[in-house]
């Protein structure tokens, strides 16, 4: 199935499409205030060492220094009969005032805390993760089979030079990958290192090499046979691609382009709309039916319903084919939301056990496209179809989106009636503790005119009765729940 890729850059902010069949699958995005430093490679100088809480502060040329726990200091690897007799050595052993070290960041700053750091070095590539001071290969867990195993371990071993002293994790990718292209990894990784080592001798702090950025993880992550082109928007951008594939992927740079369109580029491919349906409750399908989607804190919701669609034999075909329909539209959108977690999927309830069984066997074969770990667990007691998809990132809601100041994400605001009896109840409790000459009720003009109209005679019953006058005011700045009582 061809791909494009299309990248979209501001001065503040890289978004990325994936589009198959003119159809955007995946959206990436990365905002340049909000980019943190995990993963970068920094040659620090230490400035303290607490023995008492096995730490160490080390300057890396950031607003605060980093620190260095104990157990993020590399060591040597015992011999495996060893391992559990030989007690790890104290910081204040092995790290001193004044040392140069070269670490790399593994948390991001919070708040009062600095970055906190590791000496373990590891740079990952497309199908591997380079560890230079590790003389050992593991296997992703995910690769499963000992046969598989063994098997991908022999590939990476037959192409690794001889003069390798480093190791490497092999990542769930490598497995279906040819031999030439593991090497390809080798040889960009090893790079990338030399290039680290030949900055060393600098003065310290200094940043010896950053993540790559969201653009150059792509191009590195994502282009196969499959993409027929990579669309770039920006001048600047494009340069630095194609460096970077020149570089370490030099089979690539004839698929970039410099997107010279009137209209913008995720206008043109009609990707800003795509974004704006991705964040909608509602999804709907081309026959008529419908999907809604709830993502709270715990699990993904989706409800599968039939809408408009009445089909054209029976009233099993019909429930079928709307269920059979919304399994690719439900892999689109758990890719394009980026939703992960548990997830229930809610199908129209099917009598037919051949419907049941076909429509669960669509949706094992469209989710096992996902770049991202799917377990489907099939139809449960209930109808419901439990599933778990591997959390990678924010979902694209979270990353684009904040909880309702009116309705504090709930999705439903109080009706006009509702804060009517809400401002009448505190207006009596109010009367009670305060002896005001006159309550001054400020609200919306959707309030405002149901107590003038059908609410008028609760209202003047409450006058009566606290026997004070009650006066309203409109405020047009009020959310439709907001409300102000005023004691005159």
């Amino acid at each position: 199935m061809t791909e494009e890729i299309l990248i979209n850059v501001t001065p503040y902010e890289t978004r990325v499409a994936i589009v198959q069949q003119g159809a955007v699958q995946e959206l990436y995005i990365e905002r340049k205030l909000s980019r943190g430093c995990v993963g970068n490679i920094y040659l620090g100088k230490v400035v303290r060492v607490l023995p008492g809480i096995q730490s160490a502060f080390i300057d890396i040329g950031l607003e605060r220094s980093a620190f260095l726990h104990g157990s993020d200091v590399w060591h040597s690897r015992p011999p495996l009969d060893a391992a559990a007799s030989t007690p790890r050595e104290p910081i204040e052993k092995i790290v001193y005032e004044g040392q140069i070290l070269i670490v790399q960041v593994i948390k991001d700053p919070i708040n009062t805390k600095g970055a906190r750091l590791s000496t373990q070095i590891s740079i990952a590539g497309r199908t591997l993760i380079y560890l230079p001071r590790e003389p050992y290969i593991g296997i992703s867990h995910k690769i499963e089979g000992e046969a598989e195993r063994k098997a991908v371990r022999a590939r990476l071993i037959s192409v690794l030079p001889a003069d390798e002293k480093g190791g490497y994790i092999v990542r769930t990718l490598a497995e279906y990958v040819s031999s030439e292209e593991l090497s390809n990894d080798v040889t960009y990784l090893r790079k990338i290192w030399s290039k680290i080592q030949a900055q060393t001798m600098q003065v310290p702090p200094i940043l010896l090499y950053q993540d790559l950025n969201l653009a150059q993880r792509v191009l590195r992550d994502f282009v196969n046979d499959d993409t027929i082109w990579i669309q770039v928007d920006s001048h600047d951008m494009l340069k630095m691609l194609v460096k970077f594939s020149n570089e370490f992927m030099s089979s690539i740079s004839d698929k970039l382009q410099y997107y010279t369109g009137e209209h913008p580029l995720f206008n043109f491919y009609n990707i800003e709309t795509e974004i704006l349906r991705a964040l909608s409750r509602r999804v709907d399908l081309k026959s008529g039916g419908y999907l809604i989607i709830d993502q709270t804190e715990a699990m993904t919701i989706i409800d599968v319903n039939t809408g408009g669609y009445v089909g054209t034999h029976n009233f099993d075909d019909t429930i079928f084919k709307t269920n059979l329909e919304a399994v690719y539209t439900i892999a689109r959108q758990l890719r394009l939301r980026n939703l992960g977690g548990i997830i229930i999927i809610d199908f129209i309830d099917m009598g037919n056990v051949q419907h049941r069984n076909a429509v669960l066997n669509e949706l094992n074969t469209v989710l096992s496209q996902d770049r991202t770990r799917v377990t489907v667990n099939g139809f449960s007691q209930l109808g419901l179809v439990e599933m778990t998809r591997k959390r990678t990132r924010e979902s694209l809601a979270h990353i684009l989106c904040e909880p309702c100041l009116v309705c504090q994400g709930r999705g439903q605001v109080k009706t006009a009636r509702t804060v009517c009896y809400d401002i009448l109840r505190e207006i009596l409790h109010e009367s009670r503790r305060f002896n005001a000459r006159e309550f001054r009720i400020v609200a919306t003009q959707q309030v405002v005119n149901l107590l003038l109209e059908e609410e008028s005679r609760h209202l003047a019953t409450l006058c009566e009765f606290i026997g004070r006058p009650v006066s309203l005011q409109v405020e047009s700045n009020l959310n439709p729940e907001q409300y102000e009582i005023l004691l005159m």
